[in-house]
């Protein structure tokens, strides 16, 4: 643990109000990302640590939501491209739309429309599917540009693309 002997306890304790503050990013990423219980909770606890790790190199000028999606982002679009992790833990997408579900009987339409989005989502590439989680949560183009490392002309044209995508799986 010689990274904790190098921040200063001001540094820590700034750390864990900001991680409190927003924490739910962590385990949107890593629902998104991972469909598994275990490998959910896995990823978070990974995402954590890499913010712990890169929190010395974080420039306060900056949003801490934006540079912690992006940190977030890296760390599980890097856990679903290993290749060992996708053979250990592969699930059928059956299985993963039980899931799903809310319980929603009341309204088995919706229940249907709500599989069928995580199902569309699942299927996404991780820059996609990270593109269209950012662009659910209303982050602006700019912001989806500075967390994904890409312009705001490709934000927008990936995300128009995305849409029409959508229209033509949902629509057929």
């Amino acid at each position: 643990m010689e990274h904790t002997a190098t921040m200063t306890s001001d540094a820590r304790a700034t750390f864990g109000e900001l991680l409190e503050r927003h924490r739910k990013i962590v385990f949107k990423v890593a629902n998104t990302y991972a469909r598994h219980p275990d490998d959910r909770a896995d990823l978070a606890q990974e995402i954590a640590a890499q913010l712990w790790r890169a929190f010395p190199g974080y420039d306060a000028q900056r949003t801490f939501s934006t540079w912690m999606y992006r940190v977030a982002l890296n760390v599980a679009i890097s856990f679903v491209r290993s290749d060992s992790h996708r053979q250990r833990h592969a699930v059928p997408l059956d299985d993963v739309l039980h899931d799903v579900a809310d319980g929603n009987a009341a309204n088995p339409e919706t229940d249907e429309q709500v599989r069928a989005l995580h199902g569309f989502i699942a299927r996404l590439d991780p820059l996609n599917r990270a593109l269209l989680l950012l662009y659910l949560e209303e982050r602006s183009q700019r912001e989806i540009a500075d967390i994904l490392g890409i312009t705001e002309t490709n934000v927008s044209t990936k995300i128009s693309r995305l849409k029409q995508r959508i229209r033509d799986d949902f629509t057929a």
